[in-house]
């Protein structure tokens, strides 16, 4: 019912069965169950004590009402942070944070109206006959754990100095590891590939642009870690264009065996600092998302120039220092074309 019900409010909201809201549906499931069932038990445990079913179900619905409220309304204030995020994170999961948040207030209504009323009809007394091999043995496992919980709590409770100072080595540890462990949108893959968009200024000349692109080439290219630099200018897509103020970079990274450092930290040492003076490239690192149709762990390096007028439509292409003979052989085809 709680999950028949949620489809309605998906419904009012515009929301449609999608990945995202078909993940809250089958999250919501564990907790619809858990409101049930702690609803279920304390009724039953009534019943078991020789109250009417209808006795029973008022009871144990009273007296287990503001737990069920609590428990809701905690897993609620889970999720009230992803509701509230903005952003591109915040409008992909607001569907799925809306989708459980409805499906666990739903299940608190009918954990304390409908669960009990079906209790009052159909829970029967649990008589004392004979059980079979399978209840005897879960009772049996359940028994033991219940015996060791209860040596564990007492040696808390006779221990409370020490469980204080784990309880706080642990916070601290769990401050230390938020700070250290890498966050992220897409988990980071290290290809070895980098790729960047080198941006000038509208009315930079074709002659500007050529040794703004050679430069910046220069300086990837003498990164240790870097293999191969290719450029080029004055093209895009599949035929010519005008724009001689953009560039495209693509960069090979050594093995990573042999540069010791990752994709990210070769885009770290290409920041800002790396050239100084007027009129000189300036390098952003860049590449948090993967747009669409790059391949997975591609990185991206906007690149940004200055200066140059008197715009001209070429292409110009380039290589960096230790390029492979056939990225060279293009290189010099390229001068040659374009000489």
């Amino acid at each position: 019912m709680s999950l028949v019900a949620t489809f309605g409010v998906m419904y009012v909201l515009g929301y449609s069965l999608d990945n995202l809201s078909l993940m809250a549906l089958t999250i919501a499931t564990g907790f619809v169950v858990d409101d049930a069932i702690v609803v279920l038990e304390n009724v039953a445990r009534h019943r078991a004590a020789g109250l009417s079913p209808l006795e029973a179900s008022l009871r144990g619905a009273r007296e287990i009402g503001f737990t069920v409220l609590a428990i809701s309304l905690s897993l609620v204030a889970v999720f009230t942070p992803i509701l509230l995020m903005g952003g591109l994170v915040g409008r992909l999961f607001r569907e799925f944070a809306v989708t459980l948040s409805a499906a666990i207030a739903i299940s608190l209504l009918v954990s304390l109206t409908t669960t009990p009323m079906m209790c009052a009809t159909l829970l029967a007394r649990e008589t004392d006959g004979e059980h079979g091999r399978l209840y005897r043995a879960s009772e049996r496992a359940f028994e033991w754990m219940r015996g060791r919980y209860e040596t564990s709590l007492s040696w808390v409770l006779r221990h409370p100095r020490g469980v204080l100072a784990v309880t706080l080595l642990t916070i601290a540890v769990n401050g230390y590891l938020f700070w250290v462990v890498p966050k992220g949108f897409f988990p980071q893959q290290d290809t070895g590939r980098l790729q960047g968009a080198i941006q000038a200024a509208q009315d930079i000349s074709f002659q500007a642009m050529q040794a703004k692109l050679t430069e910046i080439v220069d300086i990837v290219g003498h990164d240790p870690a870097v293999a191969n630099v290719v450029g080029f200018t004055g093209g895009q897509g599949n035929g010519p264009s005008t724009a001689t103020n953009t560039a495209r970079l693509f960069v090979m990274l050594k093995p990573l065996a042999e540069r010791k450092v990752s994709a990210d930290q070769v885009i770290a040492a290409a920041a800002p600092g790396r050239c100084r003076g007027a009129g000189r490239p300036r390098l952003l690192p860049g590449g948090a998302g993967r747009p669409r149709g790059r391949p997975r762990g591609e990185r991206t390096v906007p690149v940004h120039a200055a200066g140059g007028r008197r715009p001209r439509a070429q292409r110009v292409g380039t290589a960096g220092r230790g390029a492979p003979p056939r990225a060279a052989a293009a290189r010099r085809s390229e001068q040659r074309s374009t000489g």
